[in-house]
C-alpha cells in the first residue's frame, strides 16, 4: 500500500499572452484564467495510478489563496481522494518556504509527487529542498513512475538515452509532462469532489520570501512573411514552396 501526496500550485493558464505584474515578481492573471501546469496534470495522473495499483490513497496538496480550492477541486475530479489546503499567499513563498509547508505534511506519505518546475516563477527548487528537508531519496525530471516491492521506479528521457531510478520508499520525484495521459474529470467525477472535505491548515512558519529580483519576459520570436504573388500568377510559387516543404513530390 503506498500512499501518494501530490503537491499542485494554482498558476495562470500560460496559453494566452504572458503578462507580468508591475514589480515584474509574478505573472499577472487579471486577464488570464487559472489552472494547474501540464507537468502537475500528470504528477496527479500518476499519484492516481500508484494509489490505486498499490490499495493505497491520493492525497492532492497547494499552498496558495482561497480561490486555489479550484485546483484542488479539479484533483479531487480525475481520483484523488483526499485534499489538504495551506492558506497562504505563494507570492510571498520563496521555494525553501513552500518546501518546509509541504515537509509538514508529506512525512506521513510514502511517496510525494511533483512537477518538476513552477509554471509561473520557472522554480527548479522545491522538489530537491524538499527531500533535503525530508532527508530522503529523489529523481527530478522524470516522466513515470511505478511502486514495485516498496520501491519507486522513475523513468524517462536522459542525456544519453532513456533512463531508469530505483529508489526506496519513502522517496520525492519530480514530473515532466509526457510519460502518461492526464484524465479529464466527467460529471460525477466533479460532483463527487464537491463533496469532499478539505483540509485547511496555516504556514507554520512566517515565510522568508523568495529573494527574487525580478521575472524576465524572453522577446518575442521575430515573424517573416513572404508575398508569394496575387491571384493565378501566385500559383506557380505556391507549388514551388510545397515541394521545398516536402509536400509535394517532383
Amino acid at each position: 500500500m503506498t500512499n501518494v501526496l501530490v503537491c499542485i500550485k494554482r498558476v495562470v493558464d500560460s496559453s494566452s499572452e504572458v503578462v507580468l505584474t508591475d514589480d515584474g515578481q509574478a505573472v499577472d492573471g487579471r486577464f488570464a484564467g487559472f489552472t494547474m501546469s501540464a507537468h502537475e496534470e500528470c504528477a496527479v495522473e500518476l499519484a492516481v495510478q500508484i494509489a490505486a495499483a498499490t490499495g493505497g490513497a491520493a492525497t492532492v496538496l497547494t499552498l496558495g489563496d482561497a480561490d486555489a480550492t479550484e485546483q484542488l477541486r479539479s484533483a479531487l475530479a480525475v481520483g484523488c481522494t483526499a485534499a489538504v489546503h495551506i492558506v497562504a499567499d505563494s507570492q510571498t513563498f520563496g521555494p525553501a518556504d513552500v518546501a518546509r509547508e509541504i515537509a509538514v505534511v508529506a512525512r506521513d506519505h510514502d511517496l510525494v509527487l511533483l512537477g518538476n518546475d513552477a509554471a509561473d516563477s520557472g522554480d527548479f527548487q522545491v522538489g530537491i529542498r524538499l527531500a533535503y528537508e525530508l532527508g530522503r531519496p529523489v529523481v527530478n525530471g522524470v516522466t513515470n513512475v511505478v511502486v514495485e516491492d516498496g520501491v519507486a521506479v522513475a523513468s524517462g528521457a536522459g542525456p544519453d538515452g532513456h533512463e531508469t531510478y530505483r529508489v526506496p520508499l519513502p522517496a520525492v520525484v519530480t514530473i515532466l509532462e509526457g510519460g502518461v495521459e492526464p484524465r479529464y474529470p466527467t460529471v460525477p467525477g466533479r460532483m463527487k469532489a464537491k463533496k469532499v472535505a478539505i483540509e485547511e491548515r496555516t504556514p507554520s512558519a512566517a515565510p522568508a520570501g523568495p529573494a527574487r529580483v525580478r521575472l524576465l519576459l524572453p522577446p518575442p520570436a521575430p515573424s517573416n512573411v513572404q508575398i508569394l504573388g496575387k491571384g493565378a500568377d501566385a500559383a506557380p510559387a505556391v507549388v514551388d514552396l510545397f515541394e521545398q516543404l516536402g509536400v509535394l513530390a517532383r
